[in-house]
């Protein structure tokens, strides 16, 4: 098995000491020439030396790392979510440590105790949690500072937060606008609190115009193109002019049902989502949907954790998002 290079092997190759070469390499190189400089990056590409994490970790004790824990690595929402904690953690010299939770209890328990034995920093997280005590428990006993996002925070805490009460609302007046007074939901089985807040605005709004929504056109599945695709029965039997789904995923599963049950969209049924995932403007036809800047509450939630990790003190810190309607060709008009 051929030995691991050590910075004492570099050093020796490059004939300068252990300190310069670790200074240069952590980018302390501004006393040095640039000739050092060049020979020392240059011998470290030859020989493949990567310094050692554990015992950075040991010197400077912190092992820059952030935990991130979302429901659905799969879901095109926080795919931009995690590129934009990604680009910033990385400007700011962190390393995100993703985990995806496919919202299982058990798999969120064990990323939670691997983000602590990995010595994270500090996390953030997005999975629908089911023991929000717990996970305060945990993390506050090992003295690791977190944030969750779209959730209601067991304590006070730093916050990102984006305004989805606003867009139930604005969905709602559009398809008013529309014409459209019977309509069906399809939302989360175990709605978290962004979620909450979007269906409430909706139906706040219809009953603000005088149109009631019964709980029997409110249907509940998984938050996945599956759980769109197996509500489609109870969606038709409601005979909705329009249907508004909690999000872009679960939208796209009702294209396909009720494409494959003969209905035309928008025709015969519109269709309403929530996120404006890339697929929106691919899929035909093209779908109506709220914008949810997923790609900015991903850097903004590695800002407020990583202010939060070096400044332990500061008062709570909160970044509100804004969201907006994105009309595309999704939805009819009616009389």
């Amino acid at each position: 098995m051929t030995k691991k290079v050590t910075i004492t092997d570099l050093a020796k190759i490059a004939g300068v000491s252990v300190t310069t070469v670790s200074q240069i390499l952590n980018g302390k190189d501004q006393r040095f020439s640039q000739k050092t400089i060049d020979k020392i990056n240059s011998l470290q590409r030859e020989l493949g030396y990567v310094p050692d994490f554990n015992a950075q970790s040991l010197i400077r004790k912190s092992g820059r790392t952030i935990g991130v824990l979302v429901p659905n690595i799969n879901n095109p929402f926080f795919s931009r979510f995690l590129r934009g904690i990604e680009d910033e953690s990385i400007k700011q010299d962190y390393v995100p440590l993703i985990f995806g939770s496919n919202n299982n209890e058990q798999m969120e328990s064990r990323y939670l105790f691997e983000s602590v034995r990995r010595a994270a920093d500090g996390m953030i997280i997005a999975s629908a949690v089911s023991d929000l005590s717990y996970i305060d428990n945990v993390l506050s006993q090992n003295q690791i500072p977190y944030m969750l996002i779209d959730q209601a925070p067991v304590h006070e805490g730093d916050m990102v937060d984006v305004d989805n009460y606003h867009g139930g609302q604005l969905l709602a007046e559009y398809l008013i606008k529309n014409g459209h007074k019977r309509v069906s939901i399809v939302t989360a089985v175990k709605p978290t609190r962004n979620i909450q807040d979007r269906l409430q605005g909706f139906l706040d709004t219809y009953k603000a115009n005088n149109v009631s929504i019964n709980q029997d056109q409110i249907i509940e599945a998984e938050l996945t193109k599956l759980g769109g695709y197996g509500a489609t029965e109870q969606v038709i039997a409601n005979k909705p002019t329009a249907v508004f789904a909690i999000n872009d995923e679960m939208a796209f599963g009702l294209y396909r049902g009720l494409e494959e049950s003969g209905f035309s969209i928008p025709d015969d049924i519109s269709i309403v989502g929530y996120d404006d995932i890339d697929l929106s403007e691919y899929f035909t036809p093209k779908l109506t949907t709220v914008h949810q800047p997923a790609f900015e509450m991903g850097t903004n939630a590695a800002k407020l954790i990583i202010q939060r990790i070096e400044n332990e003190g500061i008062e709570n810190q909160k970044i509100s998002l804004p969201v907006s309607l994105v009309e595309r060709d999704s939805v009819k008009k009616i009389n």
